[in-house]
């Protein structure tokens, strides 16, 4: 995607610098800013704190961060340290540690003195295929538009209500819940977007709304709570989400909201779909019940952040002093309540059998209870 006239990745390898940068999502939409990531406790600290965010991202994030520190020192004992340290920054999104032990298996045979020039090479191949898995989810998913847009009167755009932000700030490149609006946009056909806000870091409107703004597509923010009377109205023709980590039955955990948008679609008879990269695949757990829920700092529900009329970023509390505040950052979808899994192998229902269908070889690890 393109920020101003210039293509950016949300994370890429400088040539010239010989470091890795990242675009630091704390500081949109106020500001756009590009950090470099140098050492361990910089990537611990960019995926831990939110400075890159989303399954996809955070994967390949990890794989960055292991590729330098085998060029620092590539020993076993390091390799151990690097893979431990970084799978502890966050448990929900399943990427981090499908990306953490694809290093650790290619790099644990290997001699040391080529660790360095392997795990470089296997981490841009983490995020080149990222951006291939996510752009194939935007032509399978402009499918379903298109098939929305067919039946609708001429012109009329499709509206499509998003939750979080599943965009291409989620992932290396094109997102997994946004790539089917780009391709719709691209292709002729009117879409319009509801941002939900997602509190309680507000992803939706820091992050969404600012991709949609710079891409020049029609859309509207609105409070989390104002998705199921929009459904109600009719005003929502389908909604699409991403997810951090989904069982091999088909239950989805994404960012917390994401089951009451699930309710009160399956309540309208609104098409529900989940844009599914298969590496967040937990392929180990089929109920959404045993996937591990982060709980984030307090003060995330406690204070907001924005820009003040002068122009200031800055943080003010919400809440009185003495409130304490409960902050799950995920919930789990059921199965039962998503009309189908959109993968970079086609839409499947979602379930076992779905997923199986279009992923044959992982039969034998896919759980069933």
């Amino acid at each position: 995607m393109k920020v101003g006239d210039t293509h950016y990745r949300s994370i890429w390898f400088d040539d010239d610098a010989r470091e890795v940068r990242i675009i630091d999502q704390r500081w949109l939409p106020h500001e756009f800013r590009v950090v470099a990531l140098r050492t361990l406790e910089d990537f611990a600290a960019a995926i831990r704190d939110m400075w890159v965010r989303g399954a996809p991202l955070i994967g390949a994030t990890a794989a960055w961060g292991v590729a330098v520190e085998m060029r620092r020192d590539a020993s076993d004992a390091n390799l151990a340290h690097v893979t431990e340290a970084l799978l502890a920054t966050r448990p929900t999104a399943v990427n981090l540690r499908w990306a953490i032990e694809r290093m650790r298996r290619l790099l644990t045979p290997q001699p040391p003195e080529k660790r360095a020039a392997a795990a470089r090479a296997e981490a841009q191949a983490v995020c080149d295929e990222d951006v291939a898995i996510n752009e194939a989810i935007g032509e399978h998913g402009l499918k379903l538009i298109r098939d929305i847009a067919a039946n609708k009167p001429a012109g009329e755009p499709v509206h499509i209500l998003t939750h979080c932000n599943a965009g291409w700030l989620a992932t290396v490149d094109w997102g997994t819940a946004t790539a089917p609006i780009y391709k719709a946009d691209a292709a002729g056909i009117p879409v319009h977007v509801w941002v939900d806000e997602t509190r309680p870091r507000n992803q939706g409107a820091h992050l969404t709304a600012w991709e949609m703004a710079s891409h020049g597509i029609s859309h509207h923010l609105i409070v989390d709570n104002a998705g199921g009377h929009l459904m109600q109205r009719g005003r929502v023709d389908m909604v699409i989400v991403g997810t951090d980590r989904t069982t091999a039955c088909g239950d989805v955990a994404n960012k917390i909201g994401t089951y009451l948008k699930a309710l009160a679609a399956h309540d309208n008879g609104v098409p529900f779909y989940v844009a599914l990269p298969s590496p967040t695949i937990d392929w180990t757990l089929c109920d959404g019940r045993d996937i591990p829920i982060e709980e984030r700092d307090q003060d995330e529900v406690r204070k907001v952040w924005g820009r003040l009329d002068s122009g200031a970023v800055t943080q003010v509390r919400i809440c009185p002093d003495a409130t304490p505040a409960a902050n799950p950052a995920f919930d789990v979808t059921p199965a039962k309540y998503v009309t189908g899994l959109i993968t970079e192998r086609g839409v499947c229902a979602a379930g076992r059998k779905g997923l199986l269908e279009l992923f044959p070889e992982h039969a034998r690890e896919a759980r069933d209870d």
